[in-house]
């Protein structure tokens, strides 16, 4: 089989790789092409979406496993869906909404595979309460480096290797997972603006345990006394009696589109520290003070930035950083000087979302901890911006936090080490299961995996 060469990036378009890639359309032909892999190895791929080199493989084989069998069961007196690894989270609310239910966990995008979500094991508003996708998987088909297919379960060790595991023990093929019923396509939501931050994470500390999702989006630009200042959004699941009567017509309708697309070429410096001053202003002062019981959609709700297909183009050529860290609760300090660092420096950050943590999954390279996670998303070319990320990573190791690696294109292989307690168990179990190491990835090399 004759392989086209492909440039490939990650969703922040930060460091184009070359690699082969092929889109296999059966696990058969998947299991093939692994048999062909060179010393440059394998590496799954999904829709893209992570930030960084996590889905290339700079020199060897990325599968785009997209069309990969793709196929879904549900079952509604359980709950539990059994989906394609290259089924997206979109297409599945797609046919899941209109039927009374909802996935268990969504990021801030739908336009992810399930493969992606267990790989990454994804987390979203709901974390504090509900954990992250992987907390909801009963079992998974992984296709092994021996072109073998395994069954697991979260009684195996190699199942909790794969969750959060960013594709380096196989390829996931299928997904079994439970899901949530809802009665209504829409969201009740409760919105508060805050003054500054130490007002805003006393609101959350107090308040999220009444709501299923919660975020906080924060003025980055803000200084002073309002450094910090945020709309807290905070919602459940809206019972059909909870909508105008309008809408109790066809209360589980449910076909987003995007409304705009972004041109493929914008110039670089587009969003900056004006346009983006603009907007913060203009999104901060128009959300309420205080109100409570407004009904919204589950996609703006869930996905505003889907709106826009394409959005990542916004940042120009040179592309955008997200960072995203986790630090314990207590460590409320560094939180606020990663904070008070950016807002004084006047650094740019289109999106600055901050949400609580709960109880997080066996996943030995999980993310999530229970405390604060703080998400950038900063455009490529900000003077001292190199310099103040690895600080911020120094000041988020000391703290006991950690980076996500779904999000990260740039952070060393010292700091995976220090923060990420569990990863010479993981890498005894994923060299168990792949001897030769047949999976690798831009990502695995960069942080020595």
């Amino acid at each position: 089989m004759t392989l086209d060469t492909t440039l490939l990036t990650g969703w922040g378009r930060t460091a184009p790789t070359p690699a082969r890639l092929s889109r296999p359309q059966s696990v058969e032909e998947a299991a093939e092409l692994l048999r062909t892999a060179t010393g440059r190895g394998v590496v799954a791929r999904g829709l893209g979406r992570s930030y960084g080199d996590a889905a290339q493989n700079s020199g060897g084989l990325v599968l785009d496993c997209t069309a990969l069998a793709p196929s879904w069961a549900h079952d509604p007196a359980t709950g539990l869906v059994t989906a394609s690894a290259g089924m997206s989270l979109h297409d599945l609310m797609t046919e899941l909404v209109p039927r009374g239910w909802f996935v268990p966990v969504t990021p801030g995008t739908r336009h992810v595979t399930v493969g992606g979500a267990v790989a990454a094991d994804v987390h979203g508003k709901n974390h504090h309460v509900d954990s992250s996708f992987g907390a909801h998987v009963r079992s998974l088909s992984l296709l092994a480096a021996d072109g073998s297919l395994r069954v697991l379960t979260p009684a195996d060790e190699l199942f909790w290797a794969t969750v959060g595991g960013m594709g380096l023990t196989g390829v996931v093929v299928e997904a079994t997972f439970a899901c949530v019923p809802v009665e209504t396509s829409r969201m009740r939501v409760d919105v508060e603006r805050t003054r500054d931050l130490d007002e805003t994470l006393e609101v959350m500390t107090a308040t999220d345990d009444r709501y299923r999702y919660t975020v906080a989006w924060i003025d980055l630009l803000a200084r002073g006394g309002r450094m910090g200042r945020s709309v807290l959004t905070r919602g459940d699941h809206a019972a059909r009696d909870d909508l105008p009567v309008r809408m109790r017509r066809d209360p589980l309708a449910f076909a987003p589109r995007p409304r705009l697309s972004a041109p493929p070429w914008v110039p670089p410096g587009l969003l900056n520290r004006a346009t983006v001053g603009a907007f913060n202003a203009a999104w901060y002062g128009k959300a309420p003070a205080a109100k409570r019981g407004l009904v919204q959609g589950i996609a703006p709700f869930f996905h505003p930035l889907d709106g826009v297909a394409h959005w990542n183009r916004m940042y120009g050529s040179r592309g955008f950083v997200q960072y995203q860290f986790v630090v314990p609760f207590g460590a409320e300090g560094t939180l606020r000087r990663v904070v008070e660092r950016l807002s004084n420096e006047g650094v740019v950050s289109f999106l600055t979302v901050l949400k609580r943590f709960g109880q997080g999954t066996p996943g030995m390279l999980s993310f999530p901890m229970p405390g604060w996670t703080l998400a950038l998303d900063i455009p490529v070319g900000q003077r001292g911006l190199a310099g103040m990320l690895t600080l911020f990573d120094e000041w988020v190791a000391a703290a006991g936090g950690r980076l996500y690696l779904a999000k990260d294109s740039r952070m060393p292989a010292a700091m995976v080490a220090s923060t990420y307690p569990r990863l010479d168990e993981w890498r005894a179990i994923r060299d168990g299961a792949d001897p030769d190491g047949v999976f690798r990835s831009d990502l695995a090399r960069r942080l020595c995996l």
